[in-house]
């Protein structure tokens, strides 16, 4: 077998009249978050993480936001497009390990449904996607609800 290793990282503001979207799940929420495409911050480092891994670049080199392609684009839809891209044929996801941090709202309800929605995209088990919620102990502009950010890790895995 041969394994990558991949990190991604994302952070958007909080506003108004948005919908909150993480994982590929609508979360019930005064607020959503800032952002070109549908800003799901978790999907996006996800798929920072799967480029990393296999050098190919970042989301934004992908799916910049100038391009009005993407425009209130489903990240979801956009991670798909990353893994069926034909250079990355024959890897799969070996694991992932994932965090969000905000102060609100709180995910425990959620998490396994962000979990199965990210199996989903991997078309993998369950058991193979981790999602932690942690938050900023109120300091900085996460910990004062201003923004969310997202950590990601995937080891990715193929036959030689």
């Amino acid at each position: 077998m041969i394994f990558r290793i991949g990190q991604g990282f994302d952070l958007h503001r909080c506003v108004a009249d948005r919908p909150l979207v993480l994982g590929g799940v609508t979360i019930p929420c005064p607020w959503g978050l800032d952002g070109h495409s549908d800003a799901d911050a978790l999907l996006h480092a996800i798929t920072d993480a799967v480029l990393g891994a296999l050098a190919l670049g970042d989301i934004g080199t992908w799916f910049p936001d100038t391009d009005p392609r993407w425009k209130g684009a489903d990240s979801a839809q956009l991670l798909r497009q990353v893994l069926d891209d034909p250079r990355l044929n024959g890897w799969q996801l070996g694991n992932l390990d994932s965090t969000v941090i905000t102060e609100k709202p709180k995910l425990a309800p959620y998490k396994l449904q962000i979990r199965q929605s990210i199996a989903d995209i991997f078309n993998c088990p369950v058991e193979k996607i981790s999602l932690k919620a942690k938050t900023n102990e109120r300091q900085d502009a996460i910990g004062q609800g201003l923004a969310l950010a997202a950590h990601a890790i995937v080891l990715m895995q193929r036959e030689r």
